[in-house]
């Protein structure tokens, strides 16, 4: 109930704040510009509409929440506050960089005399329109931040402020990261071009807006990172999922943007080689396109590809850092197997079409299929072979480290992947074939029939190829008997207290058996005498036994140095608890005369936490569908 309340307060604040801001922005650009007003009267009510509108819904709703937040504890610590302070200095900031941006574009662009419709940025803008954007938005900012430093202050549980303030600052890195790498792409392709008579083609205002972008771009990337830097101090900034899963994005981003850049640089290259014609300038002008995606998203790659190997390294269990890092390898692993297959397919299509047909390399459409299959496995091959041959390696090896790679749930999704990919690719390509041959014996149209017959084979083969060596490593991997993990379960010893006349532990040796623990078990019902040579490692006994624990058990337990596992049971009048707050909502629900469902306890996950992260990976994923989309194009020249 709270929560939805909290929604609907902060929500209608954060819109009606914005509608307020931008109606105040353009009416004072409306009285500092006369024409404005006397040639777009529209302009100027709407302004007006928007203020006056807004002002009163923002302050409602602002004022509540300042009241309720003052009042009640849980409010200011609560994550919707924590969302809606952060979002508001994102939402005001943002446009502070964006109009300054465009005043030094502008600037630029006036400097060597070029139009300012040429800008990257605000071409049709005028500098008082950024300064009253700038100043405004750097008021509303300057409050807001005040209200988060006087939260700060005084809050009295700050995880959820802290989760949303990292959230926040890994959204700067991302900004800041993407104008320095599209602005160094920029100058880079500047670098590469030689000016033609050609009216359209690339000018002099992109190496100024390039540099705008990095003159902006670089202090805020710099400044955000270095923050998040500084914060590794904190252990809970160290061991942030958040942190890992960023660093995870951007390695990956820069090796395939590489890997991508790398083939249509050796696909120009193989095409010059293969006799293409074109004059000089236009082949430098070519491989300026993937150099400079390339050489940026290279940096990048190898800078946070640096800090993803720390990362990973402040994990203290051997076991969880090699599996983090088997994360990244499969996901390369698997990129590269998937390119080097349709490497090797396209080749093979081509000899097959090469040879059925009177054709030359001097063909256009001849060379680029061959040069276009070489550059795909060129890069593919190597990839996947760098990344499968260490991890299969490990596989392979004896005692807890190929234990623990056989065992690894992203070698069994990688390895069922492969296969499910590879049966249903040679289902689809035995049943091209077969139609193939039935559809000439019956007489139909078959034209390239024997062309067709080669390249369902040669794919079908490759799949049967891909199916048999996954499946053999698979079954390599479950051949493995005498491993060191399942000596150790067997060396292990565990008891088990029972209660509901063999219920209990016989549903605790079910689980066992269904996770295919290797562990003596020994159940000993209560009311037995625990027998003297009894010593084992661990204890599993259920909550209700743990809250009402019958005396010979008691005896014996003080005694006991080992674990003790305690399962959640349905015992009446008994709940387990995560938290203070759960202890809390759990008191609110009996206060009013309401029943709690069984284990309704369980671990109350921060919704709103769960809700940022997922909006923040998607804003993330579309940062590098932007920059990925807008290498391809300049690379292809649209």
């Amino acid at each position: 109930m709270k929560t939805i309340r909290r929604l609907y307060f902060y929500a209608v604040a954060f819109i009606s704040f914005e509608v307020v801001l931008w109606g105040l922005i353009g009416l004072i650009r409306s009285i500092i510009n006369p024409d404005l007003v006397t040639n777009n009267a529209q302009a100027l009510a709407q302004a007006l509409s928007l203020i006056l509108v807004g002002v009163p819904i923002f302050l409602i709703h602002w004022l509540w929440a300042q009241r309720t937040s003052a009042r009640e504890e849980e409010e200011k610590n609560a994550t919707l506050r924590a969302v809606f302070l952060y979002g508001a200095l994102l939402a005001t900031l943002i446009p502070v960089v964006q109009n300054l941006l465009a005043l030094i574009n502008r600037a630029f662009l006036g400097v060597v005399r070029i139009s300012y419709e040429r800008a990257l940025l605000g071409g049709t803008q005028s500098w008082p329109d950024n300064l009253i954007a700038i100043t405004l938005n750097l008021l509303l900012a300057a409050y807001f931040w005040s209200i988060l430093r006087a939260d700060w202050s005084t809050l009295t549980d700050t995880e959820n402020f802290k989760d949303i303030r990292r959230l926040y600052r890994f959204l700067w890195v991302l900004y800041g990261l993407l104008m320095v790498i599209f602005g160094a792409q920029q100058i880079l392709r500047y670098i590469f071009y030689i000016p033609t008579g050609v009216i359209g083609m690339m000018g002099r205002e992109t190496f100024i807006n390039a540099t705008a972008l990095l003159i902006i771009g670089a202090p805020i990337w710099s400044i955000a990172w270095r923050i998040l830097q500084d914060a590794l101090a904190d252990p809970d900034e160290k061991e942030s999922l958040l942190r890992l899963g960023i660093l995870y994005l951007l390695s990956l981003s820069g090796v395939i943007v590489v890997l991508t850049s790398g083939g249509n640089l050796f696909y120009i290259l193989l095409n010059r080689l293969f006799g293409e014609q074109m004059v000089s300038s236009d082949f430098i002008q070519k491989i300026g396109g993937p150099i400079s995606l390339g050489l940026p998203f290279g940096v990048m790659w190898a800078y946070y590809g640096n800090w993803l190997n720390q990362q990973i390294g402040f994990e203290p269990q051997l076991p969880r850092r090699a599996g983090m890092m088997r994360i990244y390898f499969y996901i390369l692993s698997l990129l590269g197997l998937i390119a080097a297959f349709i490497g090797l397919a396209s080749l093979f299509s081509f000899l097959i079409d090469f040879g059925a047909v009177d054709s030359s390399l001097n063909s256009s459409g001849v060379r680029q299929a061959l040069t276009s299959a070489l550059a795909i496995l060129a890069v593919g091959l190597p990839l996947w072979l760098k990344s499968w041959r260490p991890l299969q390696t490990d596989a392979l090896t004896e005692g807890d480290v190929g234990d623990h790679a056989r065992r690894s749930i992203i070698r069994k999704v990688y390895l069922y992947l492969v296969l499910f990919a590879s049966v249903i690719g040679a289902m689809v390509s035995a049943g091209t074939l077969i139609f193939t041959l039935i559809n000439a014996l019956l007489g139909g149209d078959a034209p390239g029939f024997i062309n067709s017959i080669l390249n369902s084979l040669q794919t079908l083969i490759l799949f049967v190829i891909l199916l048999t060596y996954h499946l053999s490593a698979l079954r390599k991997d479950g051949a493995v008997r005498a491993d060191a993990l399942e000596a150790r379960q067997e060396q292990f010893g565990l008891l088990v207290f029972d209660h509901m006349n063999g219920k209990f532990g016989e549903s605790v040796k079910a689980a066992f058996m269904k996770h295919a623990l290797k562990v003596q078990i020994t159940v000993v019902n209560l009311n037995e005498k625990i027998p003297d040579d009894m010593h084992p490692n661990a204890v599993v006994l259920s909550g209700s036994v743990a809250v009402n624990t019958p005396e010979n058990v008691e005896v014996w337990m003080r005694s006991f140095n080992g674990s003790r596992l305690i399962v959640a049971d349905d015992a009446a009048g008994v709940y387990w608890l995560n938290d203070l707050g759960q202890a809390a909502e759990s008191v609110r629900i009996l206060a009013e005369g309401q029943k709690l469902p069984p284990q309704s306890a369980a671990r109350n996950t921060s919704v709103w936490t769960t809700v940022a992260y997922v909006f923040a990976a998607l804003f993330a994923l579309q940062l590098v569908f932007i920059l990925i989309t807008l290498g391809i194009s300049l690379v292809t020249g649209f």
